[in-house]
């Protein structure tokens, strides 16, 4: 479920690269908050947080403050802290995730077929796998049916930021080919999240949501960034589709598909999509998930008599096996079957052993996954408290098993080169 950031070179309307503005162009807080590392670092922080509180003799104040309502209830948005950060917050990161979607639609890796089939094919098989594998081991389950897509989002925050801490060594088409995976998740994500995850939908809401919707896209078209315009409509989109029953972080990904990514102005340089993102980004990163996975990862397990029973349960196994296992095989399969019956190739810098990692790399769920458990079971259920724990073992488990294979790969490359030498 993403974010796509390319640090150093973008690709312009030309096809040319361009450089972004260097960190003393904006604050140092935003540059820093831009890195991969540290919006991994900051996501694990939080949950990490969340769990030692919710298993502290203080737990109850941590229920309380996610419980804490705020908002106008005349607007019907008196909602918990917790549903303001999965509702609200997170529309911040999907709106993010929409400017990087449409980017690489329009002028980005997926523009061209014959570099995106494989991605595209391996982030397909990368959902369907641990979807299938999860409803197998859930298959006599209704209720634990309902979590079907839990293990299918990759946290690609979390999975950029291991990535850049073991990636010495390992080609830099990896990333791209993680990147490009990515943009395609997260659409898939958004996806499942608007069809499968909408519960009652209230048509005139919905439909009302589009009066500001189109307003902001005239103005984001004529290349208008006040934000005093931008914002109100923004936010007036947001509040009638949450009216309207579906989720509400899907009016954020619309928002960001609505703005233009080719600069109107003749000459290099970023479009408005990119200036946007790189406004919005600090904020998704320091403040939207990291909070969003402070609400979503606090799971009391000390003190629990079915400590054991959790564990074992078929939904946290579902999970732990989706992420894991289904990621592994979906991926690297889907890669394999599409480069054996097509004539797509990977990029020759690259070997299986880096496929398989990449592979096992995506199996890192995390916020996106957080969000279609709490939607499927409903937050603070039993059920939930499944999910998490089944997220946060298969995320420590496929970080630990990627570094393991990625980690051999590059040192196999070290060999090869002090031999070629």
């Amino acid at each position: 479920m993403t974010p796509i950031r390319r640090e150093r070179l973008r690709r312009t309307r030309t096809g040319r690269l361009f450089v972004p503005p260097s960190p003393g162009e904006s604050s140092r807080l935003g540059s820093i908050l831009r890195r991969e590392t540290v919006g991994g670092a900051l996501l694990i922080g939080a949950a990490a947080l969340a769990l030692i509180w919710a298993n502290t003799p203080w737990r109850e104040a941590y229920t309380a403050l996610a419980d804490l309502r705020v908002g106008p209830a005349a607007l019907h948005l008196d909602l918990p802290l917790a549903t303001w950060a999965a509702d609200g917050l997170l529309a911040v990161f999907f709106f993010v995730a929409g400017l990087e979607l449409k980017r690489e639609f329009v002028a980005g890796d997926l523009r061209e077929p014959a570099r995106a089939v494989l991605p595209v094919a391996a982030a397909v098989g990368g959902m369907a796998a641990p979807a299938l594998i999860y409803a197998a081991v859930n298959l006599g389950d209704p209720e634990g049916l309902a979590g079907w897509a839990v293990p299918t989002a990759t946290d690609i925050a979390f999975a950029l930021a291991v990535l850049a801490v073991i990636g010495r060594g390992l080609p830099t088409a990896l990333r791209t080919f993680l990147l490009t995976l990515a943009v395609v998740d997260d659409l898939l994500a958004i996806t499942i999240i608007a069809i499968f995850y909408t519960a009652d939908l209230a048509i005139g809401p919905l439909l009302l949501a589009l009066v500001p919707l189109a307003l902001f896209t005239v103005l984001v078209q004529r290349r208008v960034r006040s934000w005093w315009l931008l914002l109100p409509l923004a936010a007036a989109t947001w509040a009638l589709v949450h009216a309207s029953g579906v989720h509400a972080t899907v009016a954020g990904v619309l928002l960001g598909f609505t703005v233009p990514v080719i600069r109107r102005a003749p000459g290099d340089g970023p479009g408005l999509a990119e200036h946007f993102e790189h406004r919005w980004r600090p904020i998704s990163t320091g403040v939207a998930v990291p909070v969003f996975a402070f609400f979503a990862a606090g799971v009391t397990v000390v003190g629990r008599s079915d400590l054991t029973a959790t564990f074992v349960n078929p939904i946290t196994l579902g999970v732990v096996g989706g992420l894991v296992a289904g990621k592994a095989v979906g991926v690297s399969g889907a890669t394999w079957l599409v480069r054996r019956f097509t004539r797509a190739q990977l990029d020759e810098s690259l070997c299986w052993a880096d496929v398989i990692g990449l592979a096992l790399l995506a199996g890192i769920g995390f916020a996106v996954s957080l969000l279609i458990g709490e939607l499927a079971f409903g937050g603070g259920s039993g059920a939930d408290d499944h999910v998490k724990v089944g997220i946060v073992v298969a995320s420590l488990l496929a970080a630990l098993l990627a570094t393991i294979v990625l980690r051999g790969s590059a040192r196999r490359r070290a060999r090869a080169g002090t031999r070629g030498a």
